[in-house]
């Protein structure tokens, strides 16, 4: 059975992407796994993370589409957002 690409683990969604990640890295901080699987942890994570991030970076450009490349910033509560000028 071929492996699947590192941009595409075996993760259906960014959400079990994730989820997969918060069990890997609970894991390793743990320090209950030994050398060899801390290794093919550490590899699963950054897999995982590559995935994340394409996924991320494919919904910006779709959200970029959708929105005519005119994204505004959110506000934030504590006023470091640049004020329009009226």
């Amino acid at each position: 059975m071929p492996k699947k690409p590192a941009s595409e683990p075996a993760s259906a969604s960014f959400e079990s992407a994730m989820a997969e990640l918060d069990q890997l890295v609970a894991k390793m901080e743990s320090g209950e796994l030994p050398l060899e699987a801390s290794v093919a942890a550490y590899k699963r994570g950054s897999e995982l993370v590559q995935y994340c991030a394409a996924q991320l970076e494919r919904v910006e450009k779709q959200v970029k589409v959708l929105e005519g490349d005119m994204l505004k910033p959110f506000a934030t509560d504590d006023g470091d957002e640049e004020e329009d000028e009226e």
